[in-house]
């Protein structure tokens, strides 16, 4: 059997890393800053991808696809957005390679096959997309466009790790166009409440709501919109983002229509987007020093029945019950795995599911069967019961609301637990390296005081939170009057 996971107490980020290769989600690929995500790990991303496209659909949105490659010039554009993701871009500059004279068998550029424009490999698409939107949109009558896609990005990290930062990471991005400012602010603040409620119902994460400060902020945003989540070792996590882009875009590519009035005007804008760094806020929000803890509506297997026996007769006896189980479940919607493999032993199979965060393990054995029974494990409170066979069904039922809603409050708990409110710099740089989370503290407002906090503590503003109450204080760092709190915190 498997060493145990270095505990997270001695080594939160090895504990990290070695939770994800061993169990199953992930591992560094050929390709430098790259990750393969394994068929475990993208079992997961495919079902918050299912639950995010509905949430999506409900509210008026389609998916479509754009190109991988954008033209240098049309990147330069928003000169926003350009610079701040220049140093990030990943170029290609040549159409072809062809065999090296001076080195057999090995393969150079072909120097006359350069692109007549270099090509960036999208690390987001607004500048491919509002190039297009020029062409789809005239009068009002046009509008809106609610656009989703699903696809890869490229952002040349030089320090990364698998999910959180990655050179290449898979998310999905909403660019809407609006004929009113009024729409497209509805329709940012709408997509971040889409964010959060996704996070907290179906991934059990409590999130705080509120908008990036100007440092903060998405290059080419006017307002930056964010869902903030706190992993257990204190750090903050970004989980999601909504931007509302003003007419930026719109003037960047000329796309004008003609409105109610008869009278030109340029379009208003939104972007959106959460990626697969979800995956790893899951992973540091609920799994423990055993492995994996799944909330039941993302986990692949909700329940994996593993029969205990001796010889094949046991085991096809075995196999006609759990047949019976696996079906009533699967009619329930409750997604089962029978684990009859006969190459692993049940402790080594007990080991396996715990560590991929099955959330309900049951095990069932002849003497089970003699007695009509079937003993269930929670993964989340590693607590077993025995219960009648005939009950199963109801009971996983029952289990499985009850293993969301304890994750979430438990979650909840230590996130309320984590807020501190601090008035002094001495106490926030104290609260910062000897407990973490967020620090509630006033600011006064200026990118200089935002600038040396950052450089003093390496604590950034995670956001101004949107139902922050108005209170008149005093910066934490420069004295000068503040209006509010805002959230600090050290991030991913």
């Amino acid at each position: 059997m498997s060493k145990k996971l270095t505990s997270r107490a001695e080594d939160y980020s090895k504990w990290y890393n070695e939770l994800v290769v061993r169990a199953d989600l992930a591992e560094n690929s050929a390709v430098r800053g790259c990750m393969v995500i394994k068929p475990y790990g993208y079992a997961i991303w495919e079902k918050m991808q299912a639950e995010l496209d509905r949430m999506f659909k409900e509210t008026g949105h389609q998916n479509a696809y754009f190109p991988l490659f954008v033209p240098k010039s049309l990147f330069e554009a928003e000169e926003k957005n350009a610079e701040g993701f220049a140093k990030e871009c990943a170029v290609v500059t040549h159409y072809r390679l062809q065999n090296d004279p001076e080195h057999p068998g090995k393969l150079r550029v072909d120097p006359e096959a350069k692109l007549e424009e270099e090509l960036v490999v999208r690390p987001t698409s607004e500048a491919i997309i509002w190039s297009t939107y020029r062409n789809w949109i005239q009068s009002y009558r046009d509008l809106p466009i609610l656009v989703n896609q699903w696809a890869n990005v490229v952002r040349w990290e030089m320090r990364t790790r698998l999910f959180l930062r990655t050179a290449e990471f898979l998310w999905q991005e909403g660019h809407t166009a609006h004929a009113t400012e009024v729409e497209a602010m509805d329709e940012a603040k709408l997509m971040n409440n889409v964010y959060a409620t996704f996070a907290e119902k179906f991934m059990a994460i409590p999130v705080i709501q509120g908008v990036k400060t100007e440092n903060e902020r998405f290059a080419g945003a006017e307002e930056t919109f964010c869902i903030e989540a706190l992993m257990q070792d204190g750090k903050a996590l970004q989980a999601g983002t909504s931007h509302f882009l003003a007419q930026n875009f719109a003037k960047a590519f000329d796309v004008k229509f003609v409105n109610k009035d008869g009278k030109q005007d340029y379009v208003w804008a939104t972007s959106w987007g959460v990626s697969t760094r979800l995956m790893g806020a899951l992973i540091m929000t609920h799994s423990d020093d055993d492995g994996l803890v799944l909330p039941p509506s993302l986990a692949p297997n909700q329940v994996v029945i593993v029969p205990i026996y001796k010889g094949e007769e046991q085991l096809k006896t075995i196999s006609d019950v759990v047949h019976s189980i696996r079906q009533d479940l699967i009619k329930n919607n409750i997604s089962v795995k029978y684990d009859d493999r006969d190459t692993l032993r049940p402790g080594a199979k007990f080991a396996q599911h715990e560590l991929q965060g099955v959330p309900i393990r049951i095990a069932i054995g002849p003497k089970d069967l003699d007695n009509g029974t079937v003993e269930l494990a929670r993964r989340d409170t590693r607590t077993k019961e025995v219960i009648a066979l005939d009950t199963v069904v109801e009971r996983v039922g029952q289990l499985l609301h009850e293993i969301q809603d304890s994750l979430f409050h438990k979650a909840l708990e230590f996130r309320n637990s984590h807020i501190t409110e601090v008035d002094h710099f001495d106490d926030f740089k104290t609260v910062l390296e000897h407990k973490g989370g967020f620090i509630s503290a006033h600011w006064d407002g200026t990118n200089e005081t935002e600038d040396k906090i950052k450089e003093l503590t390496k604590a950034t503003i995670r956001c101004i939170p949107l139902d922050m109450v108005a209170e008149e204080g005093v910066c934490v760092y420069s004295g000068k009057p503040s209006k509010g709190r805002v959230l600090f915190a050290k991030a991913y």
